[in-house]
Parts: structure tokens; sequence; C-alpha cells
């Protein structure tokens, strides 16, 4: 178990909601990450969880992992079934099953845990599990009241008009993960306290010099980024194909390398490298690519634009985002930033946008765009490379920002606004 940085908390039994989860098939976007490693860390914490979303329909409907501590709970599986692209496929009808069924359940296992004389605490997550936590604080009041903590939290304001927020005022303490999302909660009226996001200590263990090396050696002279996110407006990827194709258009020959997610956006993606006239080359390798058969991949490629089409280890990733001259993690709207954070554990350099990102210094740990022209990209990129040594400091200064930002340092809030609802409950 971690050790606490301040007098420990209680033990809990920690129940998390959310419609993603650690199946490849429930993994679409930070959230996933999210569930996983916050379930990981409160496991290594002490606390005992089960993880409540909607998960693969071919896997086990209860699956118990660190011996029992752990326990996976796949939902609405019967509805996923017939839905096999991923958890977002029949969204509307999984909300409505799971707004329906999780709440008993849920309700149930809280009466079990103050039966054995444990409390519990909900983290609900996400407007789709919005109407769940009102159902079970309803449930929990007739039967239980005072035996469970119940919190939900807005990664975003996606699907907030589906919410009937006076009722979840009185179901649960509200939160959010950064001030961006608090001030976008509170023109909706809604009062939140901030809880940081948090990254897995594994993204600041320090990689073999061998690991990062195939890939710088691929890349060689040409300026080359990265970009990981959903196939999403809000991502900003057609504006990080129109500064591809200034830097080009400039003869500095980039180079991008791109992963999105199986999103009817990626057609608007394609259409806008299209139109730019930019060279794209598809690279499908098996899950269990290294390192090394992707940069050699990429020194067989001279395309502007390498797509890759495969799931990529996050050893790889991490090797990416190191090797890069810069990772694209501006998005229109970013509620948290948590692929900027593990570009900074990682000792790469964050491109971030102007919103949700609380941690970022522009310039200090990180580039922070600050227009919406693409050609910043180029201009930034050629400031940097003439001072090497602001690159060097970036890259310090963001390892030592993630570091802060560690799962085990931000439980820590975490537990003490725990106590705190049972505190104010007797």
């Amino acid at each position: 178990m971690g050790a606490c940085h301040y007098p420990c908390s209680a033990v809990y039994d920690v129940v998390l909601v959310a419609f993603e989860g650690p199946d490849r098939y429930s993994f679409v976007g930070g959230l996933a990450t999210r569930m996983i490693d916050l379930a990981d860390a409160l496991v290594d914490r002490g606390h005992r969880v089960h993880q409540l979303f909607v998960g693969d329909p071919k896997l086990p409907a209860v699956e118990e992992r660190a011996e029992g501590r752990l326990v996976l709970e796949r939902w609405s599986q019967w509805i996923s079934a017939h839905h096999p692209r991923d958890v977002y496929d029949g969204e509307d009808g999984k909300w409505r099953d799971f707004s329906r069924t999780a709440p008993p359940h849920i309700a149930d296992l809280v009466i079990a845990s103050a039966v054995a004389g444990r409390r519990s605490v909900l983290l609900f997550e996400d407007w789709q599990t919005a109407n769940a936590a009102i159902g079970t604080a309803v449930i929990l009041s007739a039967r239980a009241r005072g035996a469970a903590a119940i919190f939900w939290n807005a990664n975003n304001t996606y699907g907030s008009d589906n919410i009937d927020f006076e009722l979840l005022r009185r179901a649960a303490s509200i939160t959010t993960v950064s001030r961006y999302m608090r001030a976008q909660l509170n023109a909706l009226d809604v009062d939140a306290a901030v809880l940081p996001n948090g990254i897995a200590e594994r993204w600041l263990k320090t990689m073999p010099p061998t690991e990062a090396a195939p890939l710088r050696a691929a890349f060689g002279e040409r300026p080359t980024f990265v970009k990981v996110a959903r196939f999403d407006a809000d991502k900003r990827w057609l504006w990080a194909i129109d500064a591809i194709a200034a830097m080009r258009d400039a003869g500095a020959r980039p180079r991008l390398l791109m992963r999105g997610s199986r999103s009817p956006y990626a057609d608007t993606v394609g259409t806008r490298m299209r139109a730019r006239g930019l060279s794209v080359e598809r690279i499908a390798l098996s899950p269990e690519a290294t390192t090394r058969d992707l940069a050699q991949a990429v020194a067989a490629s001279d395309a502007d634009v390498l797509f890759l089409d495969y799931f990529v280890a996050e050893r790889t990733l991490r090797a990416m985002y190191q090797a890069a001259d810069g990772v694209l993690a501006n998005s229109e709207r970013e509620p948290f930033g948590l692929v900027g954070l593990e570009v900074m554990a990682s000792g790469g350099i964050a491109y971030v946008g102007r919103t949700g990102e609380d941690y970022a210094v522009p310039l200090g740990n990180a580039v922070v765009m600050q227009s919406d022209d693409p050609r910043e990209l180029l201009a930034t990129y050629q400031s940097l490379r003439a001072r090497p040594e602001i690159v060097r400091a970036i890259r310090t200064d963001g390892r030592a920002t993630a570091k802060r930002f560690v799962w085990p340092r931000v439980l820590d809030g975490y537990e003490a606004a725990w106590d705190t609802a049972f505190a104010l409950m007797s």
C-alpha cells in the first residue's frame, strides 16, 4: 500500500461508475484512462473498489482482480452484444438501461458494506451516470441513510442538457477536474468543487535509452509531431492538418504521426488532408509491435502524414512523445489535458491549448498555442530550434510538473473531500 503524504484517510469501499473502463471495447478516451488508473491507485492505497462500466459483451459480467480488492462489473452487456463497435455504439439504449438497473445494485453494494461495518464512497462520472446517481441516492435515503458519500464528477460538458441538475445537486456533491470546467458549470448555474485529474506513477518511470533512440533515428532531421486523440472537432484535427501543410509549404518537410478513433469525423480529417495535398501512409502493425517495429516503418516512409492504424502500446506512446519535436494536444475545449501531462511525464514537449490545462506554464513546462493561426506551429518550432536551452528546460520542468499530478498525490485531496463529506453527515 502506498504511503499517505498527510495523515491517512479512512479506508473506504469505493464504487466507480462510468461508461468507459478497462476493456478495449470500453476504452475510447481520457475517461477510460482516468477510471483505470484511479481504480488501481485506490487499490494500492488500501481501499476496496467496485468498478461498474459498459464492458465487452464477450467477457465475464463480473471479474475479480488484485486478490478481490478490485471487482469489475460489466453492465448492459445484453445491449452491447447488439452494438459491437464500442461503448458508445447504441449509447441511448445503454444510458436508459444503466439509469434504470444500476441504482438498485449499487445500493445493495453500499448496504452490504454497511452491514460489514464499512463506509462507501460512490463516484459517478459524466452525464451518462447522472440519473443513476440520482436513483441511487433516492434508494439509499430510504434504506441506508448516511452509509455512503455520493459524488458526481463532470469531465466535460457533453450531454449536460440531459441532466436534471436540481435533482443532482440534492443527490450528490458535484465535482469537476479543472478551473475551466468549473467556469463552464457555473454558466449552467452549477457550483462544483475542483478535484484535479491524475496520471499513473508508471508514466514517470525512466525509459531505457534504447527505447526512444530508434524513433529519433527514424525521425532524422525532419520536424516530427505526434497527435493522439479522438477524431472530434474539439480536438482541432483540422488545425493540425493545416499546420503541417503550412510547414510543408514553407519547405520545412514536416511529418505528423497520428492516431485517432472510430468516428465519422475521421472522414472530415481525411478530406482536409487530401484538400491540402498531404501525402498519407497507413501503418498497420500488430498490437504486439515494438517501438523498433514502428521506427522501421517510419524510416521506410517519406509521407507527410503517417496514420497509425493499430493499437499503440503505452511503451511506444511514451517513446514517441519523448522522441518527437512536439505532441499536439491543443484541443478547442480541453476540460483537463490528460495527454499533456502524460507527454510531460515522458519527457516530451506538450503543445497544449488555452482552456483546461491548469498545470501549463507557457514556455516554462509546455508550449501553449496562443492563436488559431496554423502558421504558429512553424514559428514556434523555429524559435525553439534556435534556443535548445529552452527545449531542455521545458522537458525538465514538464517532468517535475507531472510528478505533482500522480494519483498517489492527487488522492490526498480526494480522500480529504470524502472525510469531510462524512463529517458533515454526522
